[in-house]
């Protein structure tokens, strides 16, 4: 019988390239967005595999509780969760807009953690299960500029390593992947276009295969291309003053 997986951000950039992944190896699908066009579409594409569109915003606050029910009342068990939606912001922390903050820690953080706490106990009774969460090289240092996205990846990062060691005695796999900048819609959201960090994006299928393949290997973590891992190990020696320092530099526009 098929597995099935629950991708978020499905219709594009990192989440629609996890979507092919899949569905090339027989999986079924779940896949959230509140973009219910492009689901259809995506769900059309791929008829030799069973997709589930759930339409749902992540950013609002019961939305994860709602997936949740619709998945109970379809008797739809998910063996693979890939947290992939967020978005981040560009900008001071107090002159951007707070609501749309507060959105942001909603998406790429409360979600996330409830997806994974109302999953997890199915995986761990089944013993067998794997979660993907997509952090960020960002993970790695303070940001400013980016101060509550940076924070937010921080979190999954740290939240994600703590339970690969609760999990050590079990058969569920949690994997975190750090990208750098990658050519997706969040260059164009977060309104970083044209700063120094966007300037050797890396090609989002690319980023995409690596998360998989590090997934189905039972990786903790994967950082995605040669100078990224060398900046996140840069960062882990630097004092973090300058990291921030480092981190503010390449943010701005050139």
């Amino acid at each position: 019988m098929p597995k099935t997986a629950l991708i978020t951000g499905a219709t594009s950039g990192l989440g629609y390239e996890f979507v092919k992944l899949f569905a090339k190896d027989g999986y079924n699908l779940v896949i959230v967005s509140r973009n219910k066009q492009k689901m259809e579409q995506i769900k059309q594409s791929f008829q030799n595999i069973e997709i589930k569109v759930i339409v749902k915003d992540l950013s609002e606050p019961n939305a994860v509780k709602e997936v949740i029910e619709e998945m109970d009342k379809q008797e739809i068990t998910i063996d693979v969760l890939v947290n992939n939606a967020g978005f981040g912001l560009l900008g001071h922390f107090d002159q951007l807009d707070i609501q749309e903050q507060l959105n942001m820690i909603q998406l790429n953080v409360a979600a996330l953690t409830e997806l994974t706490y109302y999953l997890l106990p199915k995986m761990k009774q089944k013993k067998d299960g794997k979660i993907l969460n997509i952090a960020s090289t960002a993970a790695f240092q303070p940001g400013p500029l980016m101060a509550v996205y940076y924070a937010t990846k921080a979190y999954v990062l740290s939240f994600s390593e703590a339970l690969v060691e609760e999990l050590s005695d079990s058969k569920v796999m949690v994997t975190t992947l750090c990208p750098g900048p990658t050519k997706t819609n969040f260059g164009s959201v977060a309104n970083v276009e044209g700063t120094k960090m966007f300037s050797r994006a890396m090609n989002a299928e690319i980023v995409a295969k690596q998360g998989y393949n590090a997934l189905l290997n039972g990786k903790r973590v994967v950082v995605t291309g040669g100078l990224n891992k060398a900046g996140t190990i840069a960062a882990k020696f630097l004092p973090r003053s300058l990291a921030a320092k480092i981190a503010k530099s390449i943010a701005r526009k050139e």
